[in-house]
């Protein structure tokens, strides 16, 4: 979740970020869904890390595809 009238901007700055294969404006609970494809924990604890620090941002939701 983001700040109210910030989710372009942060969602194109999570789309840089290296391994983001997607990041998509959305309605609803979340205000931006975000693929990526990382190759270990520790690449994805890096990730939210780099994620939280970005202004504007609130909240985040991680999930773990398994299949």
């Amino acid at each position: 979740q983001v700040e109210k009238g910030e989710p372009w901007p942060v969602a194109e700055k999570v789309l840089n970020i290296e391994g983001v294969r997607t990041a998509h404006v959305v309605t609803g609970q979340y205000d931006i869904i975000a693929f990526a494809e990382l190759d270990d924990l520790q690449d994805i604890k890096d990730l939210i890390k780099k994620i939280h620090r970005m202004e504007g941002v609130q909240h985040t939701q991680t999930a773990v595809c398994i299949q």
